[in-house]
């Protein structure tokens, strides 16, 4: 990609991007490789284990369960520094450097000791203790609704940092964040929502936000009805580049309030959207379905509460999902398949 070679952390070590300010002239660092930094006020600075492993911290506070969400602001996406493409393990990212709506379903994990109080890709002091994470493409910084299917347990959190960078895994959390959804056993799956400038500024991101703040975020089931007067192809482009590791909701889509997991069947989907509405679900799964007849029979609204979603499968393997996936892709430039596993 460069003229010069980056350099590949060893397996298990987490890559840290500050060294991507500079990553134009081919520089990858290690996390495990800069400096410690200071401790955050009132927690103890940890240099890691000597054995170069990661884990949890020997004598954790008591009162870790009762640490507070992240507060959402607005903080302006930065151009460059640590939003800029980069490379891990020979594989490219490129970070999202706009304000937009975002849901993912995947494997979580978590970071603890070995990096507290290092730096993290966005030149801020990791701390295990506070709510934070780090998420491959996400604009540095963002915050982020995670949730544990597994439980109903959810968190808000701060995304200051880059990674994980295994296949599957979308998110990595702090210490505490993973406490706090029952995630220290080990890699879990779960669901995520980047919570928008709108949402935050309007408080439409909280969970007991009034009626008249809820409607501010992005439902507008008016703009699905708008599908259904051109083809899928002829929809306007999405110029963010196909390449991100980051599956994003099209303009139709609403910005979802999450679902208990029994309210849908198990299995490996393609979900194309996500609404605050039936009757939106239905409208563009009979658009899809019209211009994309190899499609319509898989297709189904599921859910029995909002989000309804429009999906298609199930699918035997992730593979096959991939393939469906690819082919969506490639009829149209406006529709953003994203992989849904539910067991």
């Amino acid at each position: 990609m460069f003229a010069a070679m980056p350099i590949s952390p060893s397996p298990g070590q987490r890559p840290s991007l500050l060294g991507l300010v500079a990553v134009l002239g081919g520089l990858l660092a290690g996390c495990a490789g800069l400096p410690a930094g200071p401790a955050a006020p009132g927690r103890p600075a940890i240099a890691g284990d000597a054995s170069g492993r990661d884990g949890p911290p020997a004598s954790p506070p008591p009162d870790l369960a009762q640490v507070p969400d992240a507060e959402p602001r607005i903080e302006p996406i930065r151009l460059g520094g640590p939003n800029k493409p980069y490379e891990v393990l020979g594989r490219s990212y490129v970070p999202m450097t706009q304000d937009r709506p975002v849901t993912e379903t995947g494997l979580a994990s978590w970071y603890g000791r070995k990096f507290h109080g290092r730096r993290t890709a966005s030149g801020e002091v990791y701390d295990m203790y506070a709510m934070t994470a780090a998420h491959p493409t996400l604009p540095l910084p963002s915050y982020v609704r995670v949730r544990n299917p597994a439980n109903g347990r959810e968190v808000v959190v701060r995304v200051n940092d880059r990674g994980p960078f295994h296949p599957g895994r979308v998110i990595d959390l702090s210490y505490t964040a993973a406490l706090r959804l029952d995630l220290l056993r080990g890699v879990a799956t779960v669901e995520l929502e980047r919570l928008t400038f709108e949402a935050i500024r309007s408080g439409a991101w909280r969970r007991d936000a009034p009626p008249a703040l809820a409607q501010a975020a992005p439902t507008e089931p008016a703009k699905a009805a708008a599908i259904e007067s051109a083809p899928i192809a002829a929809l306007t482009p999405d110029p963010v580049p196909s390449r991100l590791a980051v599956p994003m909701l099209d303009a139709v889509a609403a910005r979802p309030d999450e679902l208990p997991s029994t309210a849908l069947s198990g299995g490996v989907f393609v979900q194309l959207g996500a609404f605050a509405e039936r009757e939106t679900a239905k409208r563009l799964q009979r658009r899809v379905g019209a211009d994309l007849d190899w499609l319509a029979p898989s297709l189904a609204v599921r859910g029995d509460a909002p989000p309804f979603r429009l999906q298609a499968g199930p699918y035997p393997s992730r593979d096959e999902a991939r393939q469906v996936q690819q082919r969506i892709r490639a009829a149209s430039t406006l529709l953003a398949p994203l992989i849904v596993e539910r067991r």
